[in-house]
């Protein structure tokens, strides 16, 4: 299923994706640091980072949500993985939206605890992963964004589909 959301034919989402892994990531690091050292700069740094992860994920799930709703044909097996896929990153989103709204005031002056930080981005970090997973399951079990070969088997798949359609019409 090719991208409908690609710059000369090389697929958007995927390329975006690195940003919100490494600001989660980082994010997560740099609050258990902070918590371990309470040395300002690993707040500091788990703020940016926590900035870079938000903002990198709304930008991914632009193109991502487009090739969902347009390049992923409804009733296809992909489009329910898209769903746990979107749905898992939101949730990673949020952990690290209510993260970045309870630390982002401290830039300047120490944090009361990074418990929060650390419990909310180990959780964010592990569903990210979850989701991760299923992203890579669409692309190479589902094969979306992919062109190819073995994209025929969509086309198959469509054509299959739509006979089901046609036949069940008539009954």
């Amino acid at each position: 299923m090719k991208s409908r959301a690609s710059v000369a034919g090389h697929p958007l989402h995927p390329m975006l994706v690195s940003f919100p892994i490494v600001g989660y990531t980082g994010a997560l690091v740099g609050y258990a640091v902070y918590g371990g050292t309470d040395d300002q700069f690993w707040l500091n740094f788990a703020i940016v980072m926590n900035i870079v992860g938000v903002a990198g994920a709304v930008l991914a799930a632009l193109p991502g949500l487009v090739d969902l709703g347009a390049a992923v044909p409804k009733g296809h097996p992909a489009k329910r993985v898209g769903m746990m896929h979107a749905a898992l990153n939101v949730l990673t989103l949020a952990l690290f939206a209510i993260t970045l709204a309870v630390y982002a005031s401290h830039w300047n002056g120490p944090a009361r605890s990074a418990t929060l930080g650390v419990t909310l981005g180990a959780i964010g970090v592990a569903s990210m992963l979850a989701a991760g997973t299923l992203g890579w399951s669409l692309v190479q079990d589902h094969l979306v964004g992919v062109t190819g070969t073995r994209a025929r088997e969509d086309t198959e798949w469509e054509a299959t589909t739509a006979a089901d359609r046609t036949r069940g019409s008539h009954r």
